[in-house]
C-alpha cells in the first residue's frame, strides 16, 4: 500500500474545487482544510482508492463528501456514490453535511437509508432517484435483495467508521454488499484503527490503496473547565444570558455561532439586555476587526460573537470563556474555539449548547479530545436575583465610602419629609429607579428545560384512571352547547412527550415524540403544523404537544396510540410544499390499531385513497434532502419520459 503524499495545503481553492464547493465551504466557516481533508481530497480526485486512518471528529466527512460532489454527474439520477455507515445516526449526519456541501449545486439529491424507518418512504424516494445513498448495512442488503437499489452505475464507495462495523457485526454485511458492487468502482476506507479483519477487507477490496494516516486531535489544555447544557433551541438566549451573570470568575467571553447573520443577531441581542457585546465576522474589513480586539483586550469591550474563521488567531489574554452557542461540525473546530482561552497557563472556562441530536457529536469530542465533558446545571432565577442583589450591594459600599453624599442625604431628608414617607421607603424608590432598566429581581418565567427519558411510560390502563370527579359535577351536555357554563381556561402549556394526558372522551393518553420533514427552512410555524395535524388526523388541538422547529426537521408530541392508518394519512399530508413523512423518533412502529372509532374534532374527512395519491395534480411529495420540486420529473434530458412526473408507486410494506 502506497502512502499519500503530505504537502502543505493553505486552502481549499488549491484542490482544484468547483466554484459551487467551494462557496458551500465558505458558507459554513471552513477556510483552511484540515489535514485529513488536505491529504485525502486530492487523492480521491484521481479517481485512487484510499484507505484514511484518523479518528472521528476530525473533518474525514468533507475529506470523502467534498471530492464525491465535485466529480458528480447531475444528469445521471442513479446512485453514484455509496456511503455505508455503522448507525443511523451517523447516516444522517453525513447526509446533513452533503446537503450542506451541495447547497450551490442545483438538482443534487442525497437520501439516506436506514432500519427503524419505513420501507414505503425509502422506496418512493428511491424511485425518484438519488445521486448519493448514505446508510446502514443491514438496510441496504434488504433493498439490494429486493431489486429496490441498484449499485450497476456506482462509482465510489466509502467504508465510514469501518472498525466500529467490525465491532458491531457489520463486517460480513459490508463484505456481501462489496460483492455486489461494480468491480471498477473507486473504494475508500475509513477507520480509527486497524485490526486485522479490516486489513483483510482492504487487501481483498481495494486496488493499490493510498494511506493516510492522521494523529488524533490536538488535546485541549488541562486547564480549561469545559462543560454543556443541554438545550431547548428556543430559550438559548435566556439561558445564555443566565449564565453571563452567575458565570464566576467571567472576564470577557467569544460567543460561537456558525453564519455571520447570526453573529449580528446575538451581538444586537445581548446589547438591548446591557451586555457590551460585538460581532465579529467574515464580513468585516481588517480595520473593523482590529478595532473589536483591540477595545476586547483594553476592557471597553467584554464579549465578542465570531464565527469560527473570524475568531481565527485571536490571543486576549482577558478571555476566561469560550461559549460555544451553535456546536461545530467536528472535533477539530471545537479544539480550536475553545484554544482561544487557558492560554499560556492561565485558567479558562469552554461551555457547549447541544441539542439533543446534536448528542452523539458531544460524545465524539470527548472521545477525541480524551476529557469528560461535564453537564452544567442551568442557573437558578433565585441564583441570578442573589448575583444582582451581591453586585447592587457592592457598588452601594463603594460609593458609601468613596463620595461626599451630604447633598444627597439632605435631598433624602426633604423628599421623606414631603412624601410623609420613610428614609427606607425613598431609598427603595431610589434604587428601584436605578435598576429599572435591569431589575434586580429576575422575573419568575421558568424556562423549558429538554426532558430526557431513559425508557417510554407505560400506557394507562382504563382500569388505573385516576379519578374524575370534576367531570361528573359538569352540567349536561345541552346546559353546556347554550352557553350557560364558563368554558374552562385553556391549558397553560401543552402536553409533554412521557406525561398523560386526556382525549375527548377523557380516555388517559401518553404522549411520545414523533419526527416530521418539515423545519424552519421550509419556513414552517408550529400553527401551520398544528393546523395540518388537526385537519388530517381529525386530532384535537389539545393533544398535539411541543413542537421543536429544526431546520429540515421538526419534532412534535403526539399521542402514544397513533395507528398505522393515522400515520399514513399524516404521512401524505403537507405543510409549506413539503411533506410531513411522520415517523416516531424512536423508530419503533406503531400500534397496528385497535378497532376503536376514530376520534372526534375538528377536520375534514379521510378520503380512503391510500397516502401519496389523496392529491392527484402532485407526487407524493418533496424528498427530506435535496432541492428539486418532487412534482418534476428527475429524469435526464433525453431520457424516455423526461419531464413528465413520475408514475405514482404503491409503497410494499412497513
Amino acid at each position: 500500500m502506497s502512502e499519500a503524499m503530505s504537502e502543505t495545503v493553505e486552502s481549499f481553492a488549491q484542490l482544484g474545487l468547483s466554484e459551487a464547493v467551494l462557496k458551500a465551504l465558505l458558507d459554513v466557516g471552513y477556510e483552511t482544510p484540515s489535514p485529513i481533508q488536505a491529504q485525502c481530497i486530492p487523492v480521491l480526485q484521481e479517481g485512487k482508492d484510499l484507505i484514511g486512518m484518523a479518528q472521528t471528529g476530525t473533518g474525514k466527512t468533507a475529506a470523502f463528501a467534498i471530492p464525491i460532489l465535485n466529480r458528480l454527474d447531475l444528469g445521471n439520477a442513479t446512485p453514484q456514490a455509496l456511503v455505508l455507515t455503522p448507525t443511523r445516526e451517523l447516516a444522517i449526519q453525513v447526509a446533513e453535511a452533503f446537503v450542506r456541501y451541495a447547497k450551490h449545486i442545483p438538482g443534487f439529491h442525497v437520501l439516506p437509508i436506514y432500519g427503524g424507518q419505513s420501507y414505503g418512504i425509502q422506496l418512493k424516494q428511491l424511485a425518484r432517484g438519488a445521486h448519493v445513498i448514505v446508510g446502514t448495512p443491514g438496510r441496504i442488503m434488504d433493498h439490494l435483495e429486493r431489486n429496490s437499489l441498484s449499485l450497476s452505475g456506482l462509482k465510489t464507495l466509502v467504508l465510514d467508521e469501518a472498525d466500529e462495523m467490525l465491532r458491531m457485526g457489520f463486517i460480513d454485511d459490508v463484505e456481501w454488499i462489496l460483492k455486489h458492487t461494480p468491480a471498477e468502482r473507486q473504494t475508500a476506507l475509513f477507520s480509527a484503527t486497524m485490526p486485522d479483519a479490516i486489513r483483510r477487507v482492504a487487501q481483498n477490496y481495494l486496488r493499490d490503496p493510498r494511506e493516510v494516516k492522521i494523529k488524533s486531535a490536538t488535546q485541549t489544555v488541562a486547564a480549561i473547565r469545559q462543560c454543556y447544557w443541554q438545550v431547548s433551541g428556543m430559550h438559548k438566549l435566556d439561558a445564555l444570558t443566565r449564565i453571563l451573570e452567575v458565570e464566576e470568575g467571567l472576564d470577557a467571553a467569544i460567543i460561537f455561532v456558525r453564519t455571520k447573520l447570526a453573529t449580528e443577531e446575538l451581538a444586537q441581542k445581548l446589547e438591548a439586555r446591557g451586555y457590551s457585546a460585538a460581532a465579529l465576522n467574515g464580513d468585516m474589513n481588517q480595520q473593523a476587526r482590529e478595532r473589536a480586539i483591540e477595545q476586547l483586550k483594553s476592557g471597553s469591550l467584554d464579549i465578542i460573537i465570531a464565527t469560527d474563521v473570524a475568531a481565527r488567531g485571536i490571543d486576549v489574554p482577558r478571555v476566561s470563556h469560550v461559549i460555544n452557542y451553535d456546536i461545530p461540525y467536528d472535533a477539530e473546530a471545537y479544539v480550536h474555539r475553545i484554544g482561544r482561552t487557558g492560554r499560556a497557563g492561565r485558567t479558562g472556562t469552554a461551555i457547549l449548547f447541544v441539542a439533543p441530536r446534536e448528542m452523539r457529536m458531544l460524545r465524539t469530542i470527548e472521545r477525541v479530545t480524551r476529557q469528560p465533558i461535564e453537564h452544567l446545571v442551568l442557573p437558578t432565577h433565585q441564583a441570578v436575583t442573589d448575583k444582582r442583589v451581591s453586585l447592587f450591594k457592592e457598588r452601594v459600599a463603594e460609593t458609601l465610602t468613596a463620595e461626599d453624599l451630604d447633598f444627597f442625604e439632605n435631598l433624602v431628608a426633604d423628599l421623606a419629609a414631603e412624601q410623609e414617607a420613610s428614609p427606607e421607603r425613598v431609598a427603595a424608590a431610589l434604587a428601584f429607579m436605578a435598576q429599572k432598566d435591569r431589575p434586580l429581581r429576575m422575573e419568575e418565567k421558568p424556562l423549558r428545560q429538554v426532558r430526557e427519558f431513559t425508557e417510554r411510560p407505560p400506557r394507562a390502563d382504563r382500569a388505573e384512571r385516576p379519578e374524575r370527579g370534576e367531570r361528573s359535577e359538569r352540567p349536561p351536555r345541552r346546559e353546556r352547547e347554550s352557553g350557560n357554563e364558563e368554558r374552562p381556561p385553556r391549558r397553560e402549556r401543552p402536553v409533554f412527550a412521557g406525561e398523560v394526558g386526556e382525549d375527548d372522551r377523557g380516555n388517559a393518553v401518553v404522549m411520545v415524540r414523533y419526527r416530521i420533514e418539515v423545519g424552519k427552512n421550509q419556513g414552517a410555524s408550529p400553527k401551520d403544523i398544528v393546523g395540518a395535524i388537526a385537519n388530517e388526523a381529525n386530532l384535537p388541538s389539545r393533544l398535539i404537544g411541543r413542537i421543536d422547529l429544526f431546520d429540515d426537521y421538526s419534532i412534535v408530541d403526539l399521542p402514544d396510540d397513533l395507528d398505522r392508518e393515522t400515520l399514513n394519512i399524516l404521512r401524505s399530508a403537507w405543510v409549506r410544499r413539503r411533506q410531513l413523512n411522520i415517523a416516531r423518533e424512536d423508530g419503533s412502529a406503531p400500534p397496528a390499531g385497535d378497532g376503536r372509532p376514530p376520534r372526534k374534532g375538528p377536520g375534514k374527512p379521510h378520503t380512503g385513497k391510500p397516502y401519496g395519491e389523496r392529491f392527484s395534480d402532485r407526487s407524493s411529495g418533496d424528498r427530506p434532502y435535496g432541492n428539486k420540486p418532487a412534482w418534476k420529473s428527475d429524469r435526464p434530458a433525453g431520457a424516455p419520459g423526461a419531464g413528465k412526473p413520475f408514475k405514482k408507486r404503491e409503497p410494499r410494506g412497513e
